[in-house]
């Protein structure tokens, strides 16, 4: 090896062929794909573009259920229209779905948001969460069964909204 290349291997930096990268990439991806198997594994990402009138925020997370599946899901207010991408003023929030039997269980995380801003809404196996103020979240959410929407309890601290529904007999 030559001595530029060891420095610059030294410092972090180093040049890697194009099929290195391909191997690379795929080794990582037989990594996750192992790590899937063995328990719930959950990859997120995000980030924050501002512009001089806008400011967007936009990410994902990457999940893999009980039975393997692996689930991706976005969060923000980055959206694909026809016209191109737009940045809306209501965020998605990122939320969790939790099938317990005869509970069903559903996190969101709003930050920013106070308790009182929180509107939730129940028909049947979909859920409407809005929320008002400086930051607007919203998202329909499909249950995994139709609950019952007085048995609806919940609870919010430090922007983590938890509800709890009974599913209908």
């Amino acid at each position: 090896m030559r001595d530029d290349q060891r420095q610059r291997r030294s410092e972090g930096a180093f040049t890697v062929g194009l099929g290195g990268i391909f191997k690379n990439l795929g080794d990582m991806i037989s990594l996750l794909a192992e790590i899937a198997e063995r328990e719930d594994v959950l990859i997120e990402r995000g980030g924050e573009v501002r512009g001089e009138r806008f400011r967007a925020v936009y990410g994902f997370n990457i999940r893999t259920g009980l039975n393997g599946d692996l689930r991706v899901e976005r969060f923000g207010n980055l959206r694909s229209t026809a016209a191109g991408p737009a940045v809306t003023p209501v965020r998605e929030p990122l939320v969790d779905v939790f099938d317990e039997g005869e509970t069903i269980i559903v996190i969101a995380e709003l930050p920013g948001v106070d308790e009182s801003e929180v509107r939730v809404e129940v028909h049947g196996d979909v859920l409407s969460l809005e929320t008002t103020g400086e930051r607007r979240y919203a998202r329909e959410i499909l249950l995994p069964a139709s609950v019952l929407s007085d048995t609806l309890q919940q609870t919010y601290r430090n922007g983590i909204l938890e509800l709890r529904l009974t599913r209908q007999p």
